[in-house]
């Protein structure tokens, strides 16, 4: 069976205007090569942490919340109680942690809402002043949807390797004691 080729090469997303086409490429191809490379992940090598390196389930959990907050700020809108509730569950990771699948689940929310927000982003908004965070840093519609997508590839090239590394480490190599189980 002949894989699909990457999303960029499967022609124009409908509803995306021309100047946000590899945006959502990028998300595309970054939604997908996520759901390849964590499938099969156990909840241990999931929140593994090698070599003090970030687990793919921080990963992941910080992928959805990040490209969710970039999104917000593009929109010119307010962080909600929501977001600022996740972006405190990055920092310390909650308890309990989530699921892969909720995991999962959440980055392909996140996706499908980007992919929404860029075909209502009329082109002629691109170069719109934003501000970011609390401070309001400068920034435009345009950084901000170019900065989610980049920000999500750089998570994503984290958890593909991070999901190889964890993925073939035996039980001792993750603390356990075979003999006990």
């Amino acid at each position: 069976m002949t894989p699909a080729p990457e999303a960029w090469l499967r022609g124009p997303l409908p509803g995306i205007p021309v100047q946000l086409q590899p945006l959502a490429f990028a998300l595309v191809g970054a939604l997908e090569d996520v759901e390849k490379s964590v499938a099969g992940l156990d909840p241990v090598k999931l929140w593994h942490e090698p070599g003090g390196a970030a687990s793919v389930g921080f990963h992941l959990l910080h992928l959805a919340g990040s490209t969710d907050r970039l999104l917000t700020y593009a929109r010119g809108e307010p962080l909600s109680d929501g977001q600022r509730a996740a972006l405190a569950d990055e920092k310390s990771l909650p308890d309990p942690r989530p699921t892969l699948e909720a995991l999962i689940a959440g980055w392909r929310e996140v996706v499908v809402r980007a992919l929404a927000q860029f075909g209502a982003t009329p082109e002629a908004t691109l170069d719109d002043s934003r501000g970011v965070g609390r401070a309001q840093l400068p920034s435009t519609v345009r950084g901000l949807l170019t900065h989610a997508a980049e920000h999500a590839q750089r998570h994503v090239g984290q958890i593909v390797t991070t999901a190889k590394i964890v993925g073939a480490l035996g039980a001792a190599a993750l603390g356990f004691d075979i003999r006990q189980g």
